[in-house]
């Protein structure tokens, strides 16, 4: 072994490491990898950040640029809004919403079409009086078995597309993963629906849906008497007064028998107003000792009460994506009733309502938020925020001619890919630009919907992974791995590369795992005198099924907090997932790519 690849497996080593750690993100572990393989001249200087133009990496950023585009139009809620109508049978509600989020997942990215579905399967699961949790997590690996159908499915797939291009044949097309990732999917579908989310742990104790965020008995009408010291100032003043001591929240306020619903900061109270606040006893016993605000009359408080009841207050439930701007922060440190025009009346986690302070109560991703928006804005309010409706309070449906439209473009630029008469980067950049000249994307949405993460993750483990193949380590690896199989059929090395991918992807990303794997697998092919083909595609399969932990893919992590999960749950029904995906895939492989 030679200096070059001790260097270059010690980095790749403390990389796995830091990834397994998952103390700093894994972006900024690609990036500290890539500067100490160009500081130990394992990757040359010119070579550092061509990953950002690697066609993998573009395609990818299209991709997701596209996506947004699809889901702005409609297309998914279209197919999302039939789902409330499948019934209460528990084994049909999996099989529909896992199918159908497998099915999309096959086309858009995958943690996306998760994210969209998953306010919808936490609605049903409640709606039938079960935990979400045994909806969740087959879920989230539906997303990931449906990334295997087709080459955007998931950025694996792109990436070894692009490796077999470098073998001097054309890469893999749009559909050229469908027969292996259609009869995977099919089976793991198969399996999920009929006995896998009986595996699901089943957190029983949460509280039903009519319970979880009953808000009635915490809402009071508070009047503002004659010389009270603050009629003539503001309500900011009013609420800066107690901001220390009270968690207290207006939601309303009734002039002269009119509700004005989530009045501004800047309005200025007057005498008699009746303000509707949210608040718990002792909050609210404090806020009118600060202020001499008083309890409204009987009149007045029916009469707020009958139009509350009206439905003149816009509720909305709301889950927390992992990309929300209020992870691991508070509704008062980021002051989202001023600068976002939402109040946020009551949080639940893992089923369960938060009693505790409000301004006190740092959120986390997964938490299902009670909020309050004017009608108008409170979609454009829970995007900016990074939150998801849920589905109770309506999907939100594009017109049939923008789902049209995005539908048309997208499928010209699939055509085109499987035609191969231009290359999928060059078409999904295309549909992308499309998209945004025809209004399906705004300009300020271009750069949201990429999750530069992820891309500067590939551009930057590309180098690295063209470095493992330089210096030999790849050959070296394959060399041993030829040694274990050895004796084996070409069926059991198979089986041993894709296990070996499938573990190396539940500690750390997929496409990483993919960057890291290709290089091998084509090795492995060269010294067994095969094609790549084989060999990649199991690479493929093996880094899209990461079941077995929450940190292995984006999908997994999304689904442990509203479902309830913890560590240890997800190996319960993700390894005889990861089972079965190796014992269909690897014949499936031998069949369609055979060496």
């Amino acid at each position: 072994m030679t200096t070059e690849q001790l260097t270059l497996f010690g980095v790749l080593l403390a990389t796995l490491v830091l990834f397994v750690w998952n103390r700093w993100r894994y972006d900024v572990v690609a990036l500290l990898a890539l500067v100490v393989s160009g500081l130990t001249g394992l990757v040359p200087p010119e070579d550092l950040f061509a990953g950002l133009s690697h066609p993998a990496v573009v395609t990818v950023a299209a991709v997701l640029v596209v996506s947004r585009g699809l889901v702005n139009a409609g297309v998914v809620d279209t197919l999302a809004r039939h789902l409330t109508r499948v019934g209460d049978q528990p084994w049909i509600q999996v099989a529909t919403l896992t199918g159908i989020v497998a099915l999309s997942s096959g086309f858009i990215n995958n943690v996306g079409a998760l994210a969209l579905f998953m306010p919808v399967a936490i609605w049903m699961s409640r709606k039938s009086g079960r935990s979400p949790s045994f909806l969740l997590m087959p879920l989230a690996f539906g997303s990931l078995l449906g990334g295997t159908l087709t080459m955007i499915g998931t950025p694996p797939n792109i990436i070894l597309a692009t490796y077999r291009q470098q073998l001097g044949v054309a890469p893999f097309g749009m559909f050229s993963f469908l027969p292996v990732g259609a009869a995977v999917t099919l089976l793991g579908l198969l399996f999920i629906s009929l006995v896998g989310w009986r595996l699901t742990p089943q957190r029983r104790e949460q509280d039903s849906s009519e319970e979880l965020f009953e808000i009635s008995g915490y809402l009071a009408e508070l009047r503002v008497p004659e010389e009270c010291k603050f009629a003539g100032r503001t309500l900011h003043d009013l609420i800066a007064a107690v901001k220390d001591d009270a968690d207290v929240l207006v939601i309303g306020l009734v002039r002269r028998g009119q509700l004005q619903q989530l009045p501004s900061t800047f309005e200025v109270l007057r005498e008699e107003d009746i303000l509707l606040v949210e608040s718990d006893p002792d909050s609210l016993k404090t806020l009118m000792d600060v202020t001499g605000l008083a309890l409204a009359a009987d009149a007045d408080r029916d009469d707020a009460k009958k139009k509350d009841k009206a439905g003149e207050l816009n509720l909305a439930e709301a889950i927390m994506t992992h990309e929300s701007i209020l992870v691991g922060k508070t509704t008062t440190a980021l002051d989202v009733r001023e600068r976002y025009g939402v109040n946020v009346l009551a949080v639940a986690r893992q089923g369960h309502r938060l009693r505790q302070r409000l301004n006190k109560t740092r959120l986390a991703a997964g938490d299902i938020l009670l909020v309050q928006a004017r009608e108008e804005s409170m979609q454009s309010a829970l995007n900016e925020l990074g939150c998801l409706p849920l589905a109770s309070r309506g999907l939100r449906i594009g017109k049939p001619p923008k789902v049209l439209l995005a539908g048309s473009i997208f499928a010209v630029a699939l055509a085109l890919i499987a035609l191969e008469l231009v290359p999928a980067a060059l078409a999904l950049v295309g549909a992308a630009i499309v998209m945004v000249l025809t209004g399906l994307i705004a300009p300020g949405e271009i750069y949201n919907s990429i999750d530069m993460p992820v891309i500067i993750l590939l551009a930057a483990m590309l180098p690295v992974g063209q470095a493992l193949e330089a210096t030999g380590g790849s050959e070296l690896i394959a060399s041993a791995l030829l040694e274990v199989a050895h004796s084996a059929p070409p069926a059991a090395t198979l089986a041993l590369l894709m296990t070996a991918v499938m573990l190396l992807s539940n500690v750390v990303n997929n496409a990483a795992a993919a960057v890291l794997a290709a290089p091998i697998a084509i090795n492995l092919a060269h010294s067994m005198a095969a094609s790549a083909d084989p060999f990649l595609m199991t690479v493929a399969i093996g880094a899209s099924c990461a079941f077995l932990t929450p940190i292995g893919h984006q999908s997994n992590a999304l689904v442990m907090v509203p479902g309830g999960y913890k560590f240890g749950d997800y190996w319960r029904m993700g390894l005889p997932l990861s089972v079965l995906v190796v014992a269909v895939g690897v014949p499936m492989i031998l069949w369609f790519w055979p060496l």
